[in-house]
């Protein structure tokens, strides 16, 4: 069963809070992922880089660097071949180029982990991953596809799972 925050509130609000996990608590919430980027175009990031969200929860991506655009796009052979890096079951994405203020949402049904990245920006490291549901849980770890033919400098970019799974939000540094 999950509450909603209005619920929980209803209910006797922090006590209630403390008993349930934080998913189950924010499962109705949105998930905001900033598009950010240093002025002088020499540094660009989503921030956070790595986020665990319930099945059903909806992941909203806001450009807020004014001196760039940017997207956000699955790793899938359906975005322009790229490798699979998310649930096979679930149906990629690809945002057009966001200029700045503009925003971008997807909902994840599919529990798995999800990586992405920015067309543009992808060798300078603007990548991020979803782990949707709780897979330590249901028996799951691994990342479809994992590594395929990337370069490593992407790879070296992501948050491992078992960070994400430990914090549930995981900052760019």
């Amino acid at each position: 069963m999950t509450l909603t925050r209005r619920e929980i509130l209803g209910a006797g609000g922090g006590f209630a809070a403390l008993t349930l996990s934080p998913l189950a608590v924010w499962a109705d919430e949105i998930v905001d992922i900033a598009m950010k980027g240093r002025d002088d175009g020499s540094h660009v990031w989503f921030d956070p880089i790595g986020v665990l969200i319930e099945p059903g929860q909806t992941v909203r991506w806001t450009n807020l660097n004014p001196g760039s655009s940017h997207t956000t796009t699955a790793y899938s052979p359906k975005n322009f071949g790229r490798p699979m890096r998310m649930p096979k079951a679930a149906r990629p994405w690809a945002s057009d180029y966001l200029l700045p203020n503009e925003t971008f949402s997807v909902a994840f049904t599919e529990q798995g982990v999800y990586d992405y990245f920015c067309i543009p920006h992808e060798r300078a490291g603007m990548v991020g991953r979803i782990i949707v549901g709780e897979p330590l849980t249901n028996g799951w770890t691994q990342l479809d596809g994992a590594n395929g033919d990337l370069p490593e400098e992407v790879l070296k970019a992501f948050p491992t799972v078992e960070e994400i799974m430990a914090k549930g939000i995981v900052l760019r540094a």
